[in-house]
C-alpha cells in the first residue's frame, strides 16, 4: 500500500487540526489566551475545581505539561489553585473573575472558527462530519484503534 497525503485520514486530520488551531490562536491572543490554554480553559468553564489529574485526564497531556501550563495560567490571573477541602494533597483549579469572563469571547471566536472551516458544507454534511470524528475519537480512546497495531504487527 502506497501512501497518500491526499489520502490519508491520518495526515488530512492531522492538517485540518493545524489549520484550525493557527485560526483559533489568532482569534484568542487578543484575549490574552493560547490554544495550549484553551483546551483547559472549556472545561473549566463546564466544571470549575477540576483537580490537575481530572485535567489531565480529559485534556490528554502529560502531567508535566498541564502542571506547567496551570502554573502559567495562574500567573497570568485566569485560575487559582486551592487545597481539596477533602484531601489536602489534592489542589483543584478554580477559575477567576477574569477567567470567567473570557468565557463568552473566546467560545463566540471558536464557534466562528466552527462555522467558517465547515462552511462549505450541507447542514447534513456538516451533522455527519462532527458524527463520523466523535466515532474515531471514541474508537480511538477506546483502544480500538491501538488493538489495530498490534494485530497487524503479529
Amino acid at each position: 500500500m502506497t501512501f497518500s497525503r491526499r489520502t490519508s485520514s491520518g495526515y488530512l486530520i492531522n492538517h485540518l487540526a493545524r489549520l484550525f488551531a493557527g485560526a483559533l490562536q489568532d482569534g484568542i491572543k487578543p484575549l490574552g489566551l493560547s490554544t495550549g490554554v484553551f483546551p483547559i480553559m472549556v472545561h473549566l468553564w463546564d466544571q470549575d475545581g477540576l483537580t490537575q489529574r481530572e485535567l489531565v485526564d480529559h485534556v490528554g497531556i502529560e502531567q508535566a505539561t498541564m502542571a506547567n501550563t496551570l502554573a502559567r495560567m495562574e500567573r497570568d490571573g485566569l485560575i487559582k489553585r486551592r487545597p481539596d477541602t477533602e484531601d489536602r494533597r489534592v489542589r483543584r483549579a478554580w477559575l477567576t473573575q477574569h477567567g470567567k469572563a473570557l468565557q463568552d469571547p473566546a467560545l463566540a471566536v471558536a464557534m466562528a472558527q466552527n462555522t467558517s472551516v465547515l462552511a462549505g458544507l450541507s447542514d447534513q454534511e456538516q451533522r455527519q462530519v462532527v458524527q463520523l470524528i466523535s466515532k474515531a475519537i471514541h474508537s480511538f480512546e477506546s483502544g480500538k484503534s491501538h488493538n489495530l497495531e498490534k494485530e497487524s504487527a503479529a
